[in-house]
């Protein structure tokens, strides 16, 4: 019978819960409400607790291990139900960081803080969602006053799952769908791992990655010539042998990385330093950093290999850190069109992602920093997306960071398109920003994952038109779909039908698309660009 828990216990637990959503992860994704072929939950909820479950600190200190668990799940953390998790983790971490173990009523304490912190990350707490499913099943398990851990996970559990059943029962959306929540079922998996580590076994740490990279080794050649230098990345263990740790200058420590190096990322939690930089000369670093302690973990890629494969962000540019210039824009878009199209409108950063890839809130860390502005603007551009913009603004501090909940990319679009730096204040530009993407209508077009009974009868493998949630039509081919779907929205009222056609989408029949709509909008200007993203055949932009 275990009755108190240390930090070796709880990482072992963490991974253990990781490696079992890891397991069922695709069917978490599945339970998608939308029947288009987007579902990520699963994958987001996995990438962020096992970014704290992977490399967190290994100590006998419970308080040590959750507090670095934590942190990094923050950065990690993708898409809502990810941030939300990062949130539970972040009270959990609250509830125990001065303890070296604890009992069941320390822990469930702690549980209860893990509450507190996931509804006060949402600013309209849904219930039916991960966050009922946890309260319940904490508020349960705090009931029954367990005395050993075998017995918190055999009362919380079972709460849990209740919880997760009665989802729909909560939210229409669910019912009408046929689904549970997908974040409370993510939430349920990891439950179930971290209570199988209670009866022994060691769990090994996973790759964090969600796919692997494969990096293309002919994009830097015997020829080739050192423009981009190194991605440079460590975790630094301040030695009391070699410098007064609560003295520790982090700030001077910065202003050095930033002499020798660019977009730098770096912030202490106790003993430890995080560093992100790029430099040409990752080993003067390195030297110059172990005069203060020693490295947990190191890893230094070459951006040139980064820029030619799969990374998560347009090229990054070498800044003068000295001098912000006064604001500064990121966006997140998926899609070669796309991210041509925001750089023509002046966007600094466009980072990789959209629906089916949410970028975490370190890659949006890094976009900002990336800026070197007193003030960034963020268009996250889906409404997965914005709570991950918003932890990465409040784990940022090296710039005034101002979200602009855009939810679709038509939203961003209109927005940045009417982008004014002139027009006041931070907090008066974002107002008019939001009211401008309140002001547009944007339909999607994509290809049906499953039959879906309603107002429109939808067939699994038709093409939909829909806006928001509300489907309007289902037809054979995307083009018949758009053509309904301009039908439906009377698209013949408004000035400007913007048409981002998909990767996927033949450009004959883009084209084609595009004189036929212009024949039948006279009155309205019709633009047809080649938008590259995946999942939406057809993104249209009403103004």
């Amino acid at each position: 019978m275990i009755t108190s828990i240390d930090g070796r216990l709880y990482l072992n637990m963490l991974r253990a819960g990781a490696q079992r959503l890891d397991a069922n992860r695709t069917a978490v994704n599945d339970l998608n409400v939308f029947p288009i072929p987007d579902g990520d939950t699963g994958d987001n909820m996995f990438m962020t607790v096992n970014a704290g479950a992977a490399k967190a600190t290994e100590s006998e200190l419970l308080g040590d291990v959750a507090t670095d668990a934590a942190r990094r799940m923050l950065l990690g953390a993708r898409g809502n139900s990810g941030v939300i998790l990062s949130r539970i983790f972040a009270g959990i971490a609250k509830g125990v960081e001065d303890a070296a173990a604890l009992d069941t009523v320390g822990f469930i304490r702690a549980m209860e803080l893990g509450v507190d912190e996931a509804y006060g990350a949402v600013s309209t707490p849904v219930e039916g969602t991960i966050l009922t499913v946890y309260r319940e099943g904490v508020e349960k398990t705090a009931q029954a006053k367990p005395e050993s851990f075998e017995e918190l996970f055999d009362t919380l559990l079972p709460e849990l799952t209740d919880s997760l059943e009665h989802t729909p029962d909560k939210l229409d959306v669910l019912r009408d769908a046929g689904v549970v929540d997908s974040g409370g079922a993510g939430l349920v998996y990891i439950a179930q791992g971290m209570g199988e580590a209670l009866s022994g076994g060691a769990y090994e740490a996973l790759s964090s990655s969600a796919t692997p990279q494969n990096v293309d080794l002919d994009a830097f050649t015997e020829d080739s010539v050192l423009r981009f230098g190194y991605c440079t990345e460590f975790l630094l263990r301040l030695q009391r042998s070699k410098v007064d740790i609560d003295r520790f200058d982090t700030d001077a420590f910065t202003d050095w990385l930033n002499s020798v190096g660019d977009s730098v990322v770096c912030f202490k939690e106790g003993s430890i330093v995080k560093v992100h930089v790029h430099t040409k000369t990752p080993g003067d670093i390195l030297n110059h950093c172990q005069q203060y302690g020693e490295f947990l973990t190191t890893k230094i890629e070459n951006m040139t290999l980064q820029h030619n494969g799969s990374h998560s962000m347009q090229e990054l540019k070498l800044r003068n850190r000295e001098h912000q210039k006064p604001f500064g824009i990121v966006t997140v878009a998926s899609g070669d069109g796309l991210r041509d199209l925001f750089t023509s409108l002046g966007v600094d950063v466009v980072v990789d992602g959209g629906q089916s890839m949410n970028p975490s809130a370190e890659e949006l860390v890094k976009a900002f920093d990336t800026c070197n502005a007193e003030t960034v603007y963020v268009f996250p551009n889906n409404s997965n997306i914005i709570l991950t913009a918003e932890q990465a603004a409040q784990l940022y501090q090296g710039s005034d960071i101002r979200v602009v909940r855009t939810k679709n990319i038509g939203e961003g679009y209109a927005a940045i398109s009417m982008f004014d730096p002139e027009a006041g204040d931070p907090e008066t530009i974002v107002e008019g920003l939001n009211e401008v993407a309140r002001g547009v209508v944007t339909g999607m077009v994509s290809r049906a994952s499953r039959d879906v009974s309603g107002e429109v009868e939808v067939v699994k493998d038709d093409y939909i038109g829909f806006v928001g949630n509300k489907i309007y039509v289902d037809e054979k081919t995307p083009e018949a779909a758009l053509t309904a779907l301009c039908e439906s929205l009377n698209a013949g009222s408004y000035d400007i039908l913007l048409i981002l056609a998909g990767g996927d989408t033949d450009a004959a029949h883009a084209s084609d698309m595009a004189e036929r709509l212009t024949a039948s909008y006279r009155r309205s200007e019709v633009i047809m660009l080649d938008g590259g993203q995946p999942i939406y055949d057809y993104i249209l932009i009403l103004e």
